[in-house]
């Protein structure tokens, strides 16, 4: 059956966890365009970035196309952590990576989380950019991320 014009231009988030083929092959390139940015330290945030067992996570589609994904792990009981975010570059600057992290917040909310916090690094600005615009303020860093000097955290309320 021929798809129609409108079939194929379509566009659609779907739910699943860290098992799904789209989400690993797309954290494959972010992992590959971190690697870039972070040059030696990428091992450091490598080792927290591990996808085995993630329950929550979104994936972009665009004409049936895997472009765009991120997820959260619990943090606290209040608070959900924001990981493994990524658009591929061809489909950045079309407002994909924030209908992705609205989609992680309101899930986040139905499972009666308030807060997101999340980590990105310093060579990351459109990373940055994109949460101001959210409005993710500036935290201290927490956990693993304290005395990081590239590392930024950050935190929204959501409900």
């Amino acid at each position: 059956m021929e798809k129609t014009r409108e079939q194929t231009n379509t566009q659609h988030l779907k739910r699943t966890d860290s098992t799904h083929p789209d989400f690993i092959s797309l954290v494959r390139l972010l992992d590959a365009d971190l690697a870039k940015r972070n040059g030696e330290d990428n091992d450091f945030y490598a080792q927290f970035n591990k996808i085995d067992l993630i329950k929550h996570v979104v994936v972009f589609y665009k004409h049936d196309e895997a472009v765009g994904c991120g997820a959260f792990k619990e943090y606290n009981p209040q608070s959900v952590e924001i990981k493994r975010m990524y658009v591929r570059p061809e489909f950045r600057g079309q407002q994909i990576g924030a209908q992705i992290l609205k989609a992680l917040e309101q899930w986040a909310a139905e499972l009666n989380y308030s807060a997101c916090v999340l980590e990105t690094g310093k060579t990351n600005p459109e990373a940055i950019r994109l949460y101001q615009r959210e409005g993710y303020t500036l935290i201290p860093n927490y956990g693993q991320y304290i005395g990081v000097a590239n590392s930024l955290c950050m935190k929204r309320e959501i409900q």
